[in-house]
């Protein structure tokens, strides 16, 4: 088992950031009648990851609503093609991108 040699992991988001940043998503969505939910899922997931500091080392979120649109458009056009089977991957597929978009900054 590997000790934790002082370096400390905590996240320095607020709540209201976070009922602020929700609320946004939300509305965004509703307006858009869903087409602009990929944005709002960067949007939410960016600040989690850019307040997260692990094991003294603040995380980075890099993808981008352009980034996961055009992904999105394929995993539905999948689900709706397989006649719903592919909706299990869905997200599986997501988290794989939040994680292939989440670096260190230091």
């Amino acid at each position: 088992m590997q000790v934790n040699k002082g370096k400390i992991s905590y996240f320095d988001g607020g709540l209201l950031q976070f009922i602020g940043w929700t609320i946004l998503g939300a509305i965004v969505t509703v307006f858009t009648l869903g087409i602009c939910y990929p944005w709002s899922i960067t949007m939410i997931y960016g600040w989690k990851i850019n307040h997260t500091v692990i094991e003294g080392r603040r995380m980075q979120f890099n993808g981008s609503a352009v980034g996961l649109f055009g992904n999105w458009i394929k995993w539905w056009l999948l689900t709706i093609i397989t006649l719903g089977i592919y909706g299990f991957w869905l997200f599986i597929k997501l988290e794989d991108w939040k994680a292939r978009n989440t670096t260190f900054v230091n």
